[in-house]
């Protein structure tokens, strides 16, 4: 018997998780380390955690995360947003519960690129009459 594993890409900012998921202890892998090395910051780990404690079903599946791009914020957020995903590929019924959280919208904001003949983004040179 094989066991059954669920996929789901996240996003935010722009950083992308690529979220693999089996059933399993709760064991989380993140870029081949354990994801509490990973994301050292509490807040980021229950960021991460969040979609499993909404759904109820803490501890019942094993995650390998591959994640690059972005800050470790914005990859925190595109596990988040993958987990969630890969939660609904496992039982379509969790839709309602992580629509309603706001789990299933990708964060799309991500940074501005900087304009030719400006500083920056939306900062503009200071204007001088003579």
């Amino acid at each position: 018997m094989t066991q059954q594993r669920y996929y789901a890409t996240g996003k935010r900012k722009s950083a992308i998780a690529r979220v693999y998921m089996k059933a399993g202890s709760g064991n989380i892998v993140v870029n081949k380390r354990n994801y509490d090395e990973y994301f050292d910051r509490p807040s980021l780990k229950m960021i991460i955690k969040q979609p499993f404690e909404i759904t109820g079903k803490k501890d019942q599946f094993d995650l390998y995360i591959n994640v690059n791009g972005g800050g470790v914020a914005g990859q925190a957020g595109a596990v988040k947003h993958g987990i969630s995903k890969a939660l609904l590929e496992y039982d379509a019924e969790l839709r309602g519960i992580l629509k309603k959280a706001g789990f299933l919208t990708r964060d799309a904001r991500i940074k501005e690129r900087k304009k030719y003949g400006q500083p920056g983004a939306r900062k503009r040179f200071q204007f001088s009459k003579r």
